[in-house]
């Protein structure tokens, strides 16, 4: 592979256009390139089942985490660069104990000088997570470790990434610890962790997951379930650590509104938040919905409006929103057959576009290759380039040694739109 990525940032920023009500559904034979294999080496080192994604630094190199593998098989850290070339930047479980973090699970994210930042969900040396600095040259940090299961007050468990802000200071969510369901932290640069909010599974929700702030450092995500309908919530916690509920999913009747959202959030110029869920809608099976400043909810799009689910079914992924106004993201399944019957081509996930105007459309089904060459299940988040390329990872499928496969990179012509 010898293309150049044109990446300008290292984020990847949404602009702020209104989408409008839920509209049809499109289908468009996407160019689906798969950039890496995982489990192509022996024992899997290289490692396997990535489920955060991908970023990328301003000269094109990609960075992920995978769940298991690597040369300890609790996960690793890695790099493909614009060419080709993949490494293994860290294997976790390197220490007694899997004193450094076991089975990273989240996306990472990348200071002005190069440094990774991520969490493990399991590990450290309580067993519950860390959070964790890998430097440019290999050597890895246990910011913080976690304590044990529901049993510790500033959390346990985090399955989700960190993002960080212009002090320097890390935020993150632990699905368990707290009050037993869950809590939004903040890592100081200086150090010490600050538990800003803990979730008590009743009305406030359970299981929180990654976060987005705001330019005043007011922190926004979703809580997977619980709320007063116990389908989830949108909520907001300020940076000194009041809690508001901005949205309770399943208000409405057979929670046409959205159910249980697994995925975080993205935020455009004007305030509104944008995420999805993986039940609930139309047709039960996930909707994209916008959340207004004002409070109010819209459901953009329905997921399996087509009898056939060839427009997807079930979103566990952010968005990504390109300069134009059209929102990307992955659903985990797709035609209504089983996911992991690979013999017989199923479809097992797709990457979709949809439009301001409320047009979704399928850029690319995967296990469209014999035995899901092209990947199968997307899991995490994409990124998009300068021109208009998608990329992500895929959890399962490839050409891996794994009975299902072991996941994929992969890179994706979004057809011309492009990250402003």
């Amino acid at each position: 592979m010898s293309e150049i990525l044109d990446f300008s940032a290292k984020c990847f920023v949404g602009c702020g256009l209104a989408l409008a009500m839920f509209g049809p559904s499109a289908h468009a034979k996407g160019h689906d390139k798969v950039l890496y294999s995982f489990c192509s080496q022996q024992d899997c080192a290289d490692g396997s089942g990535p489920e955060g994604g991908v970023i990328a630094d301003s000269a094109g190199n990609l960075y992920g985490t995978t769940s298991v593998g690597g040369a300890n098989g609790g996960g690793s850290v890695f790099e493909i660069a614009p060419d080709g070339t993949y490494s293994v930047l860290y294997s976790f479980c390197s220490r007694s104990s899997c004193a450094d973090g076991e089975n990273p699970s989240g996306s990472l994210t990348m200071d002005g000088s190069g440094n990774l930042y991520g969490a493990t969900t399991f590990g450290g040396t309580r067993g519950a997570g860390v959070v964790f600095e890998l430097a440019a040259n290999g050597t890895e940090t246990v910011l913080y470790t976690f304590c044990l299961k529901n049993t510790c007050r500033n959390g346990a468990n985090p399955a989700s990434g960190v993002i960080i802000d212009g002090s320097g200071d890390l935020y993150g969510t632990t699905t368990d610890g707290g009050n037993g369901s869950g809590t939004v932290f903040r890592l100081a640069a200086s150090g010490g962790e600050k538990v800003l909010y803990k979730f008590r599974a009743g009305n406030d929700g359970f299981s929180p997951s990654s976060l987005v702030m705001d330019d005043a450092g007011n922190l926004y995500g979703t809580a997977q379930g619980g709320g007063p309908n116990g389908a989830g919530d949108v909520f907001e916690v300020t940076p000194n650590g009041a809690y508001k509920q901005l949205y309770d999913f399943c208000i409405q009747p057979d929670c046409a509104d959205g159910a249980n959202p697994l995925a975080g959030l993205i935020l455009d110029g004007s305030g509104n938040l944008y995420g999805t869920t993986s039940d609930g809608g139309t047709y039960g099976l996930g909707t994209v919905f916008k959340l207004a400043a004002d409070g109010s909810e819209t459901v953009l799009y329905s997921f399996c409006s087509r009898g056939d689910c060839s427009d997807g079914a079930y979103p566990a992924a952010n968005l990504t929103m390109d300069g134009s106004g059209n929102l990307y993201g992955t659903t985990q399944y797709g035609d209504g057959r089983d996911c992991y019957d690979i013999d017989n081509g199923s479809s097992c996930g797709a990457v979709f576009r949809l439009a301001p105007n409320g047009t979704e459309t399928a850029l690319y089904s995967f296990c469209s290759k014999a035995a899901c060459a092209d990947g199968a299940q997307p899991e995490g988040n994409l990124i998009l380039d300068s021109s208009g390329n998608l990329y992500g990872t895929t959890y399962i499928g490839g050409t891996g040694h794994c009975v299902d496969g072991c996941g994929t990179i992969f890179k994706l012509d979004a057809g011309g739109s492009k990250r402003k």
